[in-house]
């Protein structure tokens, strides 16, 4: 089968890969770009571990097909830090150990940055439902759901 050239904007840079045109954007960013924090826990949109946004929309990445980000605007974490400073999410999820074995870490991080740019000030209802589609084995959800909180007031200047 041919692979489809594709050209897309990862974290603010254009990028270009060749993809199967059963792949996904999951393993694309992985194994093509060199992009590994995304995590394929389920691959079948459960568990949120490959979480990125695509043209601004929170997605599972197992659900995509890499050929799809033809054109399109993609965030990962690793666009989360910025000039070797971490986001507040990141710097608020190791002040809070609201993460332990980290693999689902990166789709949290991501989840917890879509609601914060749509919502600066989100109720904690409203952030336990926006990460509802994120699944974790280790830490339990109170400790997350107090570090996005501090970032979301830390990000609005109310902390």
């Amino acid at each position: 089968m041919s692979r489809i050239h594709v050209t897309a904007n990862v974290n603010g840079d254009e990028v270009e890969f060749l993809a199967d045109p059963r792949e996904t954007l999951l393993d694309c960013l992985r194994d093509h770009l060199g992009l590994t924090g995304s995590k394929e826990g389920c691959g079948t949109g459960d568990c949120g571990a490959c979480s990125v946004t695509l043209n601004g929309r929170l997605v599972s990445s197992c659900l995509v097909l890499g050929v799809e980000a033809q054109g399109a605007e993609i965030a990962t974490i690793e666009g989360m830090a910025k000039d070797g400073d971490l986001h507040p999410l990141q710097r608020k999820f190791v002040e809070h150990a609201a993460l332990q074995c980290g693999f689902c870490t990166p789709g949290f991080l991501v989840a917890a940055k879509a609601l914060l740019e749509r919502n600066p000030d989100p109720t904690e209802t409203e952030i336990r439902f926006w990460l509802a589609g994120n699944l974790c084995r280790c830490t339990g959800y109170d400790k997350i759901i107090r570090a996005v909180q501090d970032a979301a007031a830390e990000m609005r200047g109310a902390a």
